[in-house]
């Protein structure tokens, strides 16, 4: 099985974009639990996109140490955005298990757990990771599109 990182650039771009429209239809929709469960991975998967072009990403719900032992290699202008996206993604990780799980040792359910505060500030969170992930995906010169079927690449080879 050949692997090629330029598809997981694109595989991450989409999943973070498909889910974050999916937070924002929830939020919309008064599903926190789902609002909240959608944004955390729509950070995870914005910050494995900006991973891709480098190396695979881990199987992890929270990229943001993978992210920032890449800040090296970043162009010095585009770490502090990084650094950002890596934030977002650790801040919003522990929401993957509490929006699955709850909280069993407080008997919580996870639809007990959020309120509308709580989505809210999560599909902020989502918002900036997405807009931070296409930032600094065009600045390295990678592209991606949400069509079926798009190819990833290199704006160079246009």
């Amino acid at each position: 099985m050949v692997l090629n990182p330029l598809k997981e650039v694109e595989y991450g771009g989409r999943a973070a974009e498909k889910y974050l429209e999916e937070a924002e239809h929830f939020l919309s929709a008064g599903s926190w639990r789902a609002a909240v469960a959608s944004a955390q991975l729509a950070a995870e998967n914005a910050a494995k996109a900006v991973i891709a072009v480098y190396h695979l990403p881990s199987w992890t719900h929270d990229p943001s140490d993978e992210l920032m032992s890449l800040l090296p290699q970043l162009p010095r202008g585009l770490r502090h955005e990084a650094r950002e996206l890596a934030e977002i993604a650790s801040a919003l990780a522990p929401e993957h298990a509490r929006s699955t799980y709850g909280e069993p040792s407080r008997g919580l359910l996870p639809w007990e757990i959020y309120t509308r505060r709580d989505a809210e500030e999560a599909v902020e969170r989502a918002r900036r990771a997405v807009s931070l992930m296409r930032y600094i995906l065009e600045r390295l010169r990678v592209g991606f599109s949400d069509a079926e079927g798009a190819e990833v690449r290199r704006q160079e080879d246009r």
